[in-house]
């Protein structure tokens, strides 16, 4: 038919954009990232890959913390992850101890150590 386009061809042409946190395959953002960096002044300079860096680390710390959180709930019978879960799993794993340990976590009482 004369003057029809298929939705294919018309778009073919484009070139769809993706965001840098859909082209790292992450879930924090990295624009966010980015901006926070920016905003902490925390150097005169900031490099392309920083945010990206940073985004990854803070998902990859995330996913550990809530799979030994899941885990601790597991091992005490439960199917939710607590706050309090979250702190024994914290507290039991030694470099998240170590690297997370003067971290409070709402709804749980420092330890008096």
């Amino acid at each position: 038919m004369p003057g029809k386009r298929s939705r294919r061809a018309s778009s073919s042409g484009q070139r769809r954009t993706r965001s840098r946190t859909a082209r790292a395959e992450l879930s924090f953002s990295v624009s966010l990232m980015e901006r926070l960096l920016r905003e902490g002044h925390y150097a005169q300079r900031l490099g392309s890959s920083a945010p990206v860096f940073l985004a990854a680390v803070i998902q990859y710390l995330t996913a550990m913390v809530l799979e030994l959180a899941g885990n601790e709930a597991q091992n005490s019978g439960g199917s939710r992850i607590t706050p309090e879960l979250v702190d024994m799993a914290v507290h039991n794993n030694a470099l998240l101890s170590g690297f997370l340990g003067t971290t409070t976590i709402s709804q749980v009482a420092p330890d008096s150590d």
